[in-house]
């Protein structure tokens, strides 16, 4: 699988992500940065315009992935 690079203002990478989001090819990012400061610059300008585009959350429905997935709790065998 070929490597996905995104490059240019906060807005172009916000506008290739949803193009590739709207057309089905994207449903999950994995982020791999040679340098901290492109994850941090990602997270603070890319992040917020995906947001206000509803393709990242602001904020979750719960506070456990079990709960985020929808899936049942089960019941803990050492409760009483």
């Amino acid at each position: 699988m070929p490597k996905s690079q995104f490059f240019g203002s906060a807005g172009q990478v916000a506008e290739m992500i949803e193009e590739w989001y709207n057309l089905g090819a994207m449903d999950l990012m994995l982020f791999r940065q040679e340098h901290l400061e492109g994850l941090h610059d990602f997270i603070e300008y890319v992040v917020p315009i995906l947001q206000e585009k509803g393709i990242f959350r602001k904020e979750y429905e719960s506070i456990t992935l079990r709960g985020n997935l929808g899936l049942t709790y089960r019941d803990n065998r050492y409760s009483i």
